[in-house]
């Protein structure tokens, strides 16, 4: 199986090769990526430079133009595609449909792969993308248990990606609407949950209380770890008891799971990210490719130990190992 790899920046994308990526994602620094945060991302000059960088040692490079198309503004989009295709992408991460088939029209030899933000999770809907803009891979939403993708493996005619590691989202992909409800700005047409702009802590002295936008997210007491404010993961007052009501600051951690997914026929692993430093790449990168070394050669998978860089100190298997209903 492929190991698929986030990189915000230059540094992150060096590290990520020479730790081992089969392939490293990142994006433009504009609203056609859905990690567009002041500081992250990449310049034309330094996509080019960094796909330069992966090809030359054997690592490919995949453009995320994962947001959603603005009607009136589509020669964003069409110039982000264009300049990838230009600068060697090895694949285009695509949400939007239109995009999609300007892509496939446009450049008809460029490799496609359909982003988790569209939110394909059955056979029908692969299969339509497949035939209509010939996708090659489908990057499978954060909900779907094992048993689920084996059965979706053998009814579609394209590869399956699916998350590992990192940052999970209790929302369906590419359909939320909480961040813009509360800020204005759109996770899926903007490419920004919980922008910095409109996040801030103050100190009421007893407590340090997290604010998007005009909403409290969360309140910490003295000494405790204070959590980006995300309304997801927002810790509220329900039915008398506090608790955080829709998800729990948790990442996905799933090198047990490996030889499990193989069987499932999923074809690569994706490590999510694009936010985080070139030390958590690097630690994460060589983790995997260790376990996914030992996989591929037979042996027992190596003990690996992540908990330091997962949200909360907390690791979960998610959706894969689903109990409830």
């Amino acid at each position: 199986m492929e190991l698929i790899c986030p990189a915000g920046t230059p540094a992150a994308f060096r590290e990520a090769v020479d730790a081992g990526a089969d392939a490293v994602y990142c994006g433009f620094r504009d609203e056609t990526n859905a990690r567009n945060f002041p500081g992250l991302n990449f310049s034309r000059e330094e996509l080019g430079e960094a796909i330069a960088y992966a090809h030359r040692r054997g690592a490919q490079t995949f453009v995320a133009l994962n947001t959603f198309m603005r009607a009136g503004h589509e020669g964003l989009w069409y110039q982000a595609a264009a300049d990838a295709v230009r600068l060697g992408a090895d694949a285009l991460i695509l949400a939007d449909f239109g995009l999609m088939a300007h892509v496939a029209e446009t450049y008809p030899e460029q490799r496609l792969h359909v982003s988790v933000q569209a939110s394909a999770s059955n056979p029908d809907a692969v299969n339509f993308l497949v035939g209509a803009f010939g996708a090659k891979r489908v990057v499978l939403p954060r909900t779907l248990t094992i048993s689920d993708i084996a059965r979706l493996a053998r009814q579609i005619r394209c590869e399956i990606e699916v998350f590992v590691f990192g940052g999970l989202c209790v929302m369906a992909e590419g359909r939320c609407s909480l961040s813009s409800y509360a800020t204005g700005k759109s996770p899926n047409m903007n490419g920004v949950c919980s922008p910095a702009s409109h996040v801030r802590y103050e100190d009421r002295g007893d407590e340090l209380v997290s604010k998007l936008g005009e909403f409290t997210i969360n309140s910490f007491a003295p000494g405790e770890a204070a959590g980006y404010p995300t309304l997801c993961k927002g810790r509220f007052v329900a039915n008398g008891s506090t608790s955080y009501l829709f998800e729990e600051p948790s990442s996905l951690s799933t090198t047990g799971l490996l030889p499990r997914l193989a069987e499932a026929g999923v074809t690569a692993l994706k490590i999510e990210g694009r936010q985080r430093g070139r030390a958590y790449v690097a630690a994460v990168v060589r983790a995997f490719r260790a376990a996914t070394d030992a996989l591929a050669r037979g042996e027992p998978m190596p003990s690996v130990d992540l908990a330091a860089l997962t949200e909360g100190g907390r690791a979960t298997a998610g959706a894969y190992e689903k109990t409830w209903r």
